[in-house]
């Protein structure tokens, strides 16, 4: 549910003010001490970035991201609240235009209610993040290694819908290791009503997502939706995703597949990461990543990258991203950026 805002010059001058503040206000945040408050109630945080991206057809930019505030409730009773209400593109400089904000808009990411049943079941309701492989779910700036995200995670599936969702934890002992089953059923309520660009609107989104949390994590995510245009099929997606940990370093990766419902291909895409550790809370990235879409785009990516830890809740990351030339709005070339978590 995007809502589209300040398209007056009054709106571009707010904007440019109130992001200045906010941006200000973190970075205060983020460098003072703090201490954790665990007693229940209304708890506010969020997140935001900034960098620059140099490609190598077209103009450099600096931009400010992306400005995230989370407001929760939790008393310790079974019913909690969650939102999430972000500022996109609030601030751009090139070499052309100077600083610019006609850009930016509001985007309600998450607006929902959970209804904890028992210890394994849990109700959920509102606008949430579709449950389908792990980046979608985790995909904040500083909780993700790069500042560029995997095709097959953007293009594929809707990123949020508005319905509702049963999900749980279930404990387990496999061959006397503890592990954990997750699981997670989905179905639209509402269908988005607003579009933003090119932004793919979905409809009659249903599906669900299960993951064995042990020393590989793998996940399985099964999904049917419709484009919502004109003459669009109905889609079945598959989905398998993984992360695990090997001395150090941090593997991961995630697939999907795409049918028609009369069979033919709908599409599909790829990707693999690694994250080796260098020392000093530096890490070397590398991904490869393939994407195909049926009378649209095609091609694959790698990304090769530093990322610099600084804190447990700030990072700084350099990438140097190539590959096909189909992907406009991920463009070839030197992206850098910085986010935070307050």
């Amino acid at each position: 549910m995007r809502l589209r805002c300040m398209s007056i010059s009054a709106g571009r001058q707010l904007v440019y003010a109130v992001s200045v503040a906010l941006l200000a206000t973190v970075c205060k945040i983020a460098h003072a001490d703090e201490t954790t408050d665990e007693s229940p109630g209304f708890q506010l945080g969020g997140y935001a970035s900034a960098g620059i991206t140099a490609p190598r057809k077209g103009n450099t930019e600096f931009n400010l991201n992306e400005i995230s505030l989370m407001l929760s409730w939790d008393n310790n009773a079974r019913l909690k609240f969650f939102s999430e209400l972000e500022l996109e593109r609030p601030l751009s400089w090139n070499e052309n235009r100077h600083f610019n904000s006609k850009n930016s808009y509001f985007d309600l990411e998450r607006l929902y209610l959970d209804y904890n049943v028992s210890e394994k079941i849990n109700i959920r309701g509102g606008r949430f993040l579709t449950p389908a492989g792990r980046w979608n779910l985790l995909h904040a700036a500083p909780l993700v290694w790069t500042g560029t995200r995997p095709l097959a995670t953007n293009y594929l599936f809707p990123a949020a819908i508005n319905g509702v969702m049963m999900h749980g934890t279930t404990p387990l002992n496999i061959n006397g290791e503890e592990q954990s089953f997750e699981y997670a059923f989905f179905a639209e309520t509402l269908k988005d009503q607003d579009k933003e660009d090119d932004e793919i609107i979905y409809k009659n989104v249903a599906g669900a997502h299960f993951k064995l949390n042990n020393r590989f994590n793998l996940g399985l995510s099964l999904a049917t939706f419709t484009e919502d245009r004109p003459g669009s099929p109905d889609y079945r997606m598959l989905g398998l995703d993984f992360i695990t940990h090997v001395k150090g370093w941090e593997i991961s990766g995630e697939g999907f597949q795409r049918f028609t419902s009369n069979g033919s291909d709908g599409g599909s895409g790829a990707y693999l990461q690694s994250a080796a550790p260098l020392g000093s809370n530096w890490y070397w990235l590398t991904r490869l990543e393939t994407f195909q879409k049926p009378d649209a785009v095609s091609g694959e990516r790698w990304v090769l990258g530093l990322t610099k830890r600084i804190t447990p809740t700030q990072l700084l990351k350099m990438e140097f991203v190539g590959g096909s030339d189909n992907f406009t709005d991920t463009p070839r070339g030197f992206i850098g950026s910085f986010a935070v978590l307050f």
